[in-house]
């Protein structure tokens, strides 16, 4: 089984359409993790997203800068890894260096997480979410906990919530989050 805990390049490999209309391999390229010092241990991987919805036939652009969560009509792909509570280090000597650091990697996350319960949020989105190795908690409202193990899938639609690992090992998860509007 392929290990996505520990600093593991993600390749990569987009396709698109010739404007003759013939597919083709648009790029085959590896994405390294991302790291932030305001979330020790946790390496995101943004593997692809747009701020609109897509329209085909595509000639495989990327689309490299967009906040992190999607507005309506939006969508991103990508894969986080969240280390054992038991190994997150304490925060950040300077944390005004730590958050801007965020903003700069992944424009948007911060704004989205409640300062006074540590990786609660709520996103204007649809999360379809496979838990790819290990296992987590999702917690939602009145700290009610979800386990969840690899294979595991979760269609969170916009509720407030945070993922707990109390494991012992990294649970990595594949997250594809659709930008939507609250009313």
């Amino acid at each position: 089984m392929f290990d996505y805990s520990r600093h593991t390049k993600i390749r990569r490999v987009v396709t698109g359409c010739t404007p003759g209309g013939k597919s083709v391999i648009v790029s085959d390229t590896e994405i390294n993790p991302l790291t932030i010092a305001f979330a020790p241990g946790i390496e995101f991987y943004k593997i692809w997203g747009a701020d609109s919805v897509p329209m085909l036939p595509d000639d495989g652009p990327a689309h490299q800068n967009y906040n992190y969560f999607p507005p309506a009509g939006g969508y991103r792909f990508g894969l986080f890894t969240v280390p054992p509570q038991s190994t997150i280090q304490a925060e950040p000597e300077d944390m005004e260096s730590a958050l801007q650091e965020a903003e700069k990697k992944l424009p948007g996350l911060i704004e989205h997480m409640e300062s006074d319960n540590p990786g609660m949020h709520i996103t204007d989105s649809i999360d379809l979410v496979c838990i790819i190795s290990g296992e987590i908690w999702l917690e939602l409202d009145d700290n009610k906990m979800v386990h969840l193990c690899t294979g595991d899938t979760i269609v969170q639609n916009g509720t407030r919530h945070a993922w707990r690992n109390k494991s012992a090992e990294p649970c990595c998860i594949l997250a594809c989050i659709i930008g939507t509007q609250r009313l």
